[in-house]
């Protein structure tokens, strides 16, 4: 992602999470940083303390022979104090700026008001790479602290060799190549690692499945784990191979440039020894010197290639995660109304998912009343999910506008909008919490507000599954928990429309075949109960309604058919049973199988 010739646009991206570490723990970053500088001055003037003990020894100068010799005495030991001082201070900052970037990654991933990044291949690919790089974040403050004290290393190792004579200042430059192969090799790695994400991402789909105990009934009673184990080692050597590839092709130029400096001491070396004829403390010098020179280069390259490969690398991805969450609402300068007057209405909206030219909406003009109970119809396919989540902003349209009370639904803050909505889905996930929780995180203000919840789960017909419980309310779900219960899909279903219902004063109730386990006359009931909650409310609610029940689905204000991607009818039950049309069509066979 992050190349060689893009590396200005990275550095910005650096200095962000910069900020970010500093607005979290400023004392803990300064102080780290300091120490982390402060030990790099005794270890780097070692060779000084070499040539003056040398040059003493030879010319009989006692008080130079103390003196270098305390000065490698304070050296040492200043060196230890401090690195051991500065390895503490590092990881008590490493361990709570760890904690803060874990959290900003999952916060930021949460807050995206659409659900896109969670289908589109490119930021899967992109969000995968990241997910990973996040755990190591907190290494990369470490690692640009490190390499400012090895420049500082470098810096006070040039000048003691420079003291002998300025050529020697040459040193550095023949060690640029070590440098640029350093900084390059970690973005072609990373580059081609993200190219070929999708076979680690299907690999680890693969070993998930073959692992895990929700698909472990399917995979024993088909046979297929041999065949998942050995389609999972050929998507990672898919992906392997051109990583690898692209290692040992970066390894050898890498090699190339070290060879390239290593010729350059011997010959700087040779140079002070025979072409300078320098005192034995000069060689001496340039021997230490030169040594801690190749080793201070070494870690250097090593700091920066880690900085390249994590730090500018997922810094870049941190930022555009970032800009992504925000831009859904960079332009939302309306505010969600108080109450419904007018109603929703859709002007020709268009929607594509990601990696598909096949449109799930086709055109859609439709206008929802305030205050009314929608019904949407259609066989599987026809787009009913989809139009229930563009209204609730899980999406955005690929053309054409959705609008409230007559004003652009894309200019209101989508957590505001979130806010006024309630109800359930036929794919809703089940939350391992207690079981108040698992219904409160449906109106989190109100998650320990326990008459709220009791009356969420009696609006859902979902008391009957709490008196089964232990413990009621406060049992444990999830039998992989400790005292944790295990309960059916249907019971799972009736907690996760007791979450969706509490809200008690919703602008927007969505139902989208949330009830598919219930029987029939349930369901029915239920629906009846809010349809009429509905239309004695003064804020001007709109339910909507998606069932494959003809049954239930007749009791609503307005009925909306769709069939492949496009709105065919609309109209009460009566009108459209008069009508004649593909309504009327599919409620007789229905009808016609319940005789």
């Amino acid at each position: 992602m992050t190349r060689s010739d893009d590396l200005p646009k990275a550095v910005p991206a650096m200095w962000r999470l910069c900020r970010l570490g500093y607005q979290h723990e400023p004392r803990l970053l300064v102080f780290a940083f300091v120490m982390t500088l402060l030990a790099a001055i005794p270890d780097a003037l070692l060779a000084l303390w070499l040539k003056i003990l040398a040059d003493g020894v030879l010319s009989g100068d006692r008080r130079a022979i103390l003196i270098a010799a305390a000065g490698m005495a304070v050296s040492v030991t200043a060196t230890w104090f401090l690195r051991t001082l500065s390895a503490r201070i590092s990881r008590r900052f490493r361990d709570r700026v760890t904690i803060m970037l874990e959290a900003h990654v999952a916060r930021l991933q949460a807050t995206v008001a659409t659900i896109a990044h969670h289908e589109r291949r490119d930021y899967l690919d992109r969000l995968s790479v990241l997910r990973k790089q996040v755990f190591v974040l907190d290494h990369m403050y470490m690692s640009l602290f490190s390499t400012c004290g090895w420049l500082l290393r470098l810096g006070v190792t040039v000048a003691l060799l420079m003291s002998i004579h300025p050529v020697l200042a040459l040193l550095v430059v023949f060690a640029l190549p070590t440098v640029i192969s350093s900084s390059w090799r970690p973005g072609v790695e990373r580059e081609t690692e993200e190219q070929n994400a999708a076979h680690q991402r299907l690999a680890d789909h693969l070993f998930r499945t073959a692992t895990t105990p929700a698909p472990g009934k399917d995979v024993r009673v088909t046979g297929i784990g041999p065949d998942l184990v050995a389609s999972r080692r050929r998507e990672w050597e898919r992906w392997y191979a051109p990583i690898a590839a692209a290692r040992w092709t970066s390894a050898g130029w890498h090699a190339a440039a070290w060879a390239v400096f290593g010729a350059a001491y011997v010959g700087a070396v040779l140079l002070v020894a025979s072409g300078l004829h320098g005192s034995v403390g000069d060689v001496l010098l340039i021997l230490a010197a030169g040594a801690r020179l190749s080793s201070y280069i070494g870690a250097t390259v090593g700091e920066i290639g880690f900085l390249r490969g994590i730090w500018l690398d997922g810094s870049r991805r941190l930022v555009w995660l970032e800009d992504y969450a925000a831009s859904f609402d960079a332009e939302a300068d309306l505010p969600v109304p108080s109450r419904l007057v007018d109603g929703i209405r859709l002007q020709g909206v268009s929607f594509a998912y990601a990696g598909s030219d096949k449109l799930a909406l086709d055109n859609v003009e439709l206008d929802l009343p305030a205050g009314r109970v929608i019904a949407v119809v259609g066989e599987n396919g026809a787009g009913k999910s989809t139009l229930v989540k563009l209204i609730a902003k899980l999406y955005e349209p690929t053309a054409g506008r959705i609008l409230l009370d007559g004003q652009p639904l894309n200019r209101m803050p989508a957590e505001a909008w979130r806010d006024r909505i309630a109800g359930a889905f036929q794919d809703f996930f089940r939350f391992e919490f207690l079981a108040r929780h698992s219904v409160g995180l449906g109106d989190l203000a109100r998650l320990d507000d326990e008459p709220a919840v009791a009356a969420a789960v009696v609006r859902a017909g979902a008391d009957d599954v709490v008196d089964r419980l232990e413990d009621g309310l406060d049992t444990q779900l999830g039998s992989t928990w400790p005292g944790g219960a295990e309960i059916s899909f249907g019971q799972w279903q009736k907690l996760a429309l007791a979450r969706g219902f509490m809200r008690d004063q919703p602008l927007l109730l969505v139902l989208d075949e949330p009830t598919a386990a219930l029987d029939a006359e349930t369901e029915h009931a239920l629906f009846e109960r809010y349809a009429a909650a509905a239309r004695d409310s003064t804020d001007g609610r709109i339910t909507i309604l998606v069932s494959h029940r003809f049954s239930t689905v007749r009791m609503a204000d307005l009925i909306v058919v769709l069939d492949g991607a496009r709105l065919v009818e609309t109209g009460t039950h009566d009108e459209l049973m008069a009508l004649g049309g593909q309504y009327a069509e599919l409620y007789r066979i229905q009808a016609a199988a319940y005789r």
